[in-house]
């Protein structure tokens, strides 16, 4: 029987690298995989692009509350393995619906995403997929400490951000993430809390 999984981790764990490489033995074994991503994800355009320069175009782009079982009953029925990148922007429909490919199409789908975003709050799609998927598997990173990283930090122009729209795209603008255990997460965004309510008291 198929089964749905996940694959989550903080940024710079190599998720991405890790559907590349699985794509590669599907079809070196003669099989097919399709690899989608959300529409959403506008980093790489119509590529995943890993964090260690490897690529690759996306069979599909996702568009927001698409029928994804439609779409591979329609397209895509006869393949052997569907990989789904930055599945954090995925609703929770869009989800239900690859659990129902898996298991009235008997395809495979692995999921690959974030399980929270800057703030420390679940993204709709990596929350269902925790409560949904057959398999759940962590992919580790490290902190800037050497502890396991857990938890995302926003930053413009180097600064950390704590408040704002829970999806912005790495690289846009000026837009970047770092990495952080739970213990440096809690540092670092309460280091721009204090400042704020210090600017507060001043005034």
């Amino acid at each position: 029987m198929a089964k749905l999984y996940f694959f989550y981790g903080a940024m710079n764990s190599g998720k991405t690298t890790r559907i590349l490489q699985c794509e590669y033995n599907y079809n070196e074994q003669g099989m097919r995989a399709v690899i989608m991503k959300p529409m959403i994800d506008t980093k790489g355009n119509e590529k995943i692009v890993s964090r260690i320069g490897s690529s690759k175009k996306v069979d599909y782009l996702i568009k927001n509350d698409e029928n994804i079982f439609d779409l591979i009953v329609s397209e895509y029925n006869h393949v052997d393995l569907i990989l789904v990148d930055e599945a954090q922007f995925l609703t929770r429909k869009q989800v239900n619906q690859l659990m129902d490919i898996v298991i009235d199409l008997d395809i495979p789908v692995m999921c690959y995403g974030l399980r929270t975003d800057f703030k420390g709050n679940g993204f709709p799609g990596s929350t269902r997929l925790l409560e949904i998927a057959h398999e759940l598997t962590e992919i580790k990173t490290i902190c800037e400490c050497g502890k396991k990283a857990m938890f995302n930090v926003r930053l413009i122009d180097g600064k950390v951000i704590t408040e704002g729209e829970s999806v912005a795209i790495d690289g846009v603008g000026k837009i970047s993430y770092t990495v952080a255990c739970s213990k440096c997460f809690r540092l670092k965004t309460r280091q721009k809390f204090d400042h704020e309510d210090k600017v507060t008291k001043k005034i």
